[in-house]
């Protein structure tokens, strides 16, 4: 393809921020007999419940859902009934040795522990996977998936749906643009964590429900008592002491509110700043409340430090969790949102805004709800002068802080925007550099399909979770972190070294992959 002059002026700055063809990996199902995009494909998901009914949910309308996994029957249930078609299973072992010749591409949506194993073994059989993020728990494993994605030349995409948002572009074209100069500070902050964290004491055992195969739920940790923590959870939204949400505040299964957030709120900076291709100076958590022996903190700070990358200077990120509202930042003038705008109720009895493709006529109406909406003047306009009460959304973002201005994005990398906002009374934005995705499921499909690799690709999305997975150990330890990426290995603290590497319990474990 014919390159512009301006594509190739900032050819070197765009080389791996969101993909084209190529990466040494066959970007599609073509080598599997797929010759059109009209072809359905046939899903499978393993998790089927939660976060991978959402899923689900985005890639039914146009595919196949041929078989569906999950060790909580009762968590899974509205996904079993809603696909009555579909074979059910409990053990995703079992569901691809009797139905991987009918699947195409498989959703992994299990606790963050589980993610690695459940994904090396589809890959393993030339399954392509869509990961939720943080696409896994330790360093290793990212480096693993990475290198599967490569060995078994699969589709693959990490589950961070603001990579794909119009806003998240937008940012990056805004700072690559030179409107805030050299960037040297990022703030990301969230409001998270939503679930218990910094507890010191494990309730009693309690009898297994029936409906919940426990072995199979903890996987490759420990063997440990179920315990209900008291409950008797007659909500299938509801939950127990581990289980189906608390799991992500536990070191054995989670990676805290970090691991939950920050795929998505440091997506825009780490496009942007190409803070995967940097090299980390240090990382440390500076701040924490609620200290755990077996948890992670009720509330954190942790700063990053990243070496300079081609033209851009050192940088360093300050990310805080377990806000109740948006951090205050020097330099940021007195009045300004940042971060996730507030927003006027709906009128009762209204339809939700659904989301709206870039390409699109933006509705009227100050309505900032809606995941992935691009920011506008006139829509701003008219919420600031708003007679109803404005709603305030819980504290999520990020701060660009540059030598000439600051730019600010909500949770998704979505409502972009310089700081102070009035200059964006009669701003255009940058000429488009970067591809704009059809949506993140459909961007994964497309790639399936024949289309470039998907954005979050694990190309993409494991070097961009190593560095954040440095920011979970770094909870876990006292002082600055120093790492040699090359040897990945945590050069001055041999206890948070282990953390790199995760514990299998035997049998649950899968065959390493040389890069």
């Amino acid at each position: 393809m014919a390159q512009t002059r301006r594509q190739f002026f900032y050819g070197a700055l765009l080389a791996g921020a969101v993909p084209t063809g190529g990466y040494g990996s066959v970007p599609s199902l073509k080598f599997m007999g797929y010759k059109s995009p009209n072809e359905k494909l046939n899903f499978a998901a393993i998790g089927s419940g939660g976060q991978g009914a959402s899923n689900l949910s985005a890639a039914a309308p146009t595919e196949n859902i041929v078989a569906l996994c999950d060790v909580d029957d009762r968590r899974a249930a509205p996904t079993f009934k809603r696909f009555p078609d579909a074979p059910k299973f409990r053990d995703f072992r079992q569901m691809l040795d009797k139905e991987g010749k009918n699947i195409d591409a498989v959703i992994v949506a299990t606790p963050d522990h589980m993610h690695a194993t459940a994904a090396m073994w589809c890959m393993e059989r030339g399954k392509a996977v869509y990961v939720q993020k943080p696409l896994v728990r330790t360093i290793w494993e990212a480096r693993q998936l990475r290198a599967a994605a490569a060995r078994y030349k699969v589709p693959t995409q990490m589950g961070n749906q603001g990579y794909s948002n119009e806003g998240t572009r937008q940012c990056a074209e805004i700072v690559w643009n030179g409107e805030i100069g050299n960037v040297t500070e990022v703030h990301a902050w969230s409001d998270r964590p939503m679930w218990p964290q910094g507890l010191t004491e494990i309730p009693k055992e309690d009898p297994i429900p029936s409906t919940l195969d426990w072995d199979l739920w903890l996987g490759c940790a420990e063997k440990r008592p179920f315990t209900a923590a008291g409950k008797t959870d007659p909500d299938p939204n509801g939950g127990f002491f581990y289980q189906p949400f608390n799991w992500r505040g536990f070191y054995d299964f989670g990676c805290g509110a970090l691991g939950d957030m920050a795929c998505h709120i440091l997506g825009a900076p780490n496009m942007a700043l190409h803070l995967s291709k940097r090299k980390v100076i240090g990382v440390e958590c500076v701040k924490k409340e609620g200290a755990s022996p077996f948890m992670f903190p009720k509330a954190s700070v942790i700063r990053f430090d990243f070496a300079a990358f081609g033209n851009m200077p050192a940088l360093k990120i300050f990310w805080y969790d377990g806000l109740k509202q948006s951090p205050t930042i020097a330099g940021v003038p007195e009045g300004e949102w940042i971060g996730d705008l507030p927003y006027a109720p709906r009128p009762t009895g209204s339809t939700p805004a659904a989301p709206r493709p870039a390409s699109a006529p933006r509705p009227a109406g100050n309505d900032f709800r809606s995941p992935g909406r691009a920011f506008n003047w006139d829509d701003y306009q008219a919420l600031k002068t708003s007679t109803a009460p404005l709603r305030f959304p819980p504290p999520d973002g990020s701060l660009f802080v540059g030598d000439k201005g600051m730019l600010t994005t909500g949770t998704y990398g979505d409502l972009t925007r310089l700081l102070p906002v009035e200059k964006m009374k009669d701003y255009h934005m940058p000429p488009p550099l970067l591809t704009r995705s059809p949506g993140h499921m459909r961007d994964f499909i497309r790639a399936c399909k024949g289309g470039d690799p998907a954005c979050s690709n694990f190309d993409v999305s494991a070097p961009f979770v190593e560095w954040m997975l440095l920011g979970v150990i770094a909870l876990r330890n006292e002082g600055k972190l120093e790492y040699d990426p090359d040897k990945m290995r945590i050069t001055n603290n041999a206890e948070a070294n282990k953390l790199l590497k995760p514990i299998f319990r035997k049998g649950w474990g899968f065959r390493p992959v040389k890069a």
